[in-house]
């Protein structure tokens, strides 16, 4: 049975490509975004026990420098913590984006995958009429042997 070939078949492949590049693109800023969602929840945990601790510092005996130095240590958590909420929000904008890239690239794809459908139906229509026109030509020349074979034939009232 014949096979159907597209010929824009590479230009499918290298769209397909572009098309798994890019989601690879957005995986990575996914997976950074993930990280940085991380550091972030870390470092608020992390505020959190220190001002415990601060506050545990004000009971009983006062250590001055102890308390200066947990306030310090909170205070860089917490730039940090800032820091990396603002990164957050410059990966969330890259994100943004790389899905609309990614987007436009399935739309590239598929709009050659779609020429590829049609071409392909109407290539099997084709074919089917090609198959059927050949069954239609058996079928005479098997009919005009069979009339060959039978003899001639004497004429009816219909024929005159």
């Amino acid at each position: 049975m014949p096979r159907f070939t597209f010929k824009l078949q590479p230009l499918l492949d290298a769209r397909q490509r572009v098309e798994d590049a890019r989601r690879r693109d957005v995986a990575v800023l996914e997976a950074e975004r993930g990280r940085i969602e991380d550091s972030i929840r870390r470092r608020q945990a992390s505020i959190v026990e220190s001002r415990s601790e601060a506050r545990d510092g004000l009971v009983g005996e006062v250590r001055p420098h102890e308390l200066r130095s947990a306030a310090n240590a909170s205070m860089a958590l917490m730039r940090d913590a800032q820091r990396s909420v603002l990164e957050l929000a410059g990966v969330h904008r890259r994100l943004e984006a790389a899905r609309s890239v990614l987007a436009e690239a399935a739309k590239e794809r598929r709009a050659i995958e779609l020429l590829r459908e049609r071409r392909e139906e109407a290539w099997r229509e084709g074919l089917s009429r090609r198959e059927q026109a050949d069954l239609d030509e058996i079928a005479n020349v098997v009919g005009a042997e069979r009339a060959r074979a039978a003899g001639p034939r004497e004429p009816s009232q219909e024929d005159a």
